[in-house]
């Protein structure tokens, strides 16, 4: 098999080698056996910027800040494949590997989240953001630390809606992450005695919007909806601003990347309204780790770089508690611990569902911002209980 589908070891400073990742000693209650952490990223497609080398970054800056005693990190190129992901996956966990992580789009994490169950091994998804993911497919072995589809969809639709937002229309890419997207704001808003005026649909891949932009323009709603993802939203969001949409409508996205706000300009994204969990200026805390992030890679961190810090910290410390390298007993001490995720109180619910409340985002003007990567500001707090679902009877114990 190709070496990229066995995967890399990676060590601190940055560069690709056989040898472990050391960081300052640090005892283990039983098992001293050093942990190995699997990074499966999309290292070559369209996911690079919010995952691919930043996620091992982001592990290994783990690593560092929490003086692990010889953590090992291997890292993977999915090809955006879900038999791929689940292929290196398996032989990672047949070689040891204790935990995976990163997995971006559903198909890939649901692939590896199977694997998991089966090898009785650790799996943390922080990039698929698909409520399946705990709410039908949970297991002891798995959790779910991505802000997944309804706190990205019924968050911000509930929090617009409060603020007059009454009347939409819905832009929606035309597969089940976009479909799934409008369904739940759609019932947010009817539900909330708002409107949606219309929806218009596109295939993934389409160049061209200026047809379902003057749509939009012309419903006469109040709030353009954006149920798209990737290059798709970013092409969207472009589009938008070229037609000026956001002076008199607002917009409001479901899943963006500081990258892609970035790669837009704020001349572009401006007004651009969507939910999200983590923001590099939300607070002291979150604010030294991306300062020290942006350093090494060039960039701020996005959402899944955060959160894959987070976890690799609370994996390793909950190993640590456990005293071994069973994961079930590494599963219940991370349900029992509380998490750090930034500043951002949060725990880990029975169904591996990590809670904590959400902030509702607005980019900037341009005359708002104070330099570089200075993007967002804060509107809103969703309280966690509002954003996600709760926990299905099958996974309550």
């Amino acid at each position: 098999m190709p070496t990229n589908l066995i995967g890399r070891r990676a060590v601190l400073g940055g560069a690709a080698s056989l040898a472990p990742v050391l960081a300052a000693p640090r005892a283990r209650a039983a098992d001293t056996k050093p942990l190995r952490i699997g990074i499966l990223t999309d290292e070559t497609g369209p996911y690079t910027d919010s995952g691919g080398r930043g996620s091992v970054l982001a592990a290994r800056m783990a690593i560092a800040d929490e003086g692990a005693q010889g953590v090992e990190i291997l890292h993977a190129d999915t090809q955006n494949k879900p038999d791929v992901a689940a292929s290196v996956a398996r032989q990672w966990y047949d070689s040891g590997v204790d935990m995976v992580t990163d997995l971006p789009v559903t198909s890939i994490a649901s692939a590896v989240q199977q694997v998991a169950k089966e090898k009785q091994r650790t799996v943390i998804i922080t990039a698929a953001a698909s409520t399946f993911l705990t709410a039908r497919d949970c297991n002891p072995y798995s959790s779910h630390w991505a802000d997944d589809t309804h706190a990205l969809s019924v968050g911000p639709t509930t929090q617009v809606l409060r603020a007059g937002g009454r009347k939409w229309y819905f832009i929606t890419v035309d597969y089940v992450f976009g479909t799934a997207m409008e369904k739940a704001a759609s019932a947010v808003i009817t539900g909330g005695g708002g409107q949606v005026l219309g929806a218009a649909r596109y295939p993934l891949g389409t160049q061209d919007y200026s047809s379902m932009l003057v749509q939009a323009q012309s419903s006469g709603a109040d709030v353009v909806g954006l149920a798209s993802v990737g290059n798709d939203l970013v092409n969207l969001v472009k589009q938008a601003g070229e037609f000026g949409i956001s002076a008199h409508q607002r917009l409001v996205g479901f899943l963006i990347y500081i990258t892609e706000v970035h790669a837009l300009g704020l001349k572009a994204a401006q007004g651009f309204t969507f939910a999200s969990s983590f923001y590099w200026d939300q607070n002291d805390t979150a604010r030294a780790f991306s300062r020290r992030f942006l350093k090494e890679h060039g960039g701020m961190p996005t959402r899944n770089h955060a959160a894959i810090y987070a976890a690799c910290r609370h994996f390793i410390r909950a190993s640590a508690t456990a005293g071994t390298r069973d994961a079930l007993a590494i599963g219940r001490a991370m349900r029992a611990m509380p998490v750090d995720y930034l500043g951002v109180p949060a725990t880990l619910r029975v169904d591996g569902r990590l809670i904590y409340d959400l902030a509702l985002w607005r980019v900037k003007t341009p005359a708002e911002s104070h330099g570089a990567w200075d993007y967002y500001t804060r509107l809103a707090t969703i309280p966690a209980a509002e954003a996600f679902l709760p926990v299905t009877p099958a996974c309550k114990g």
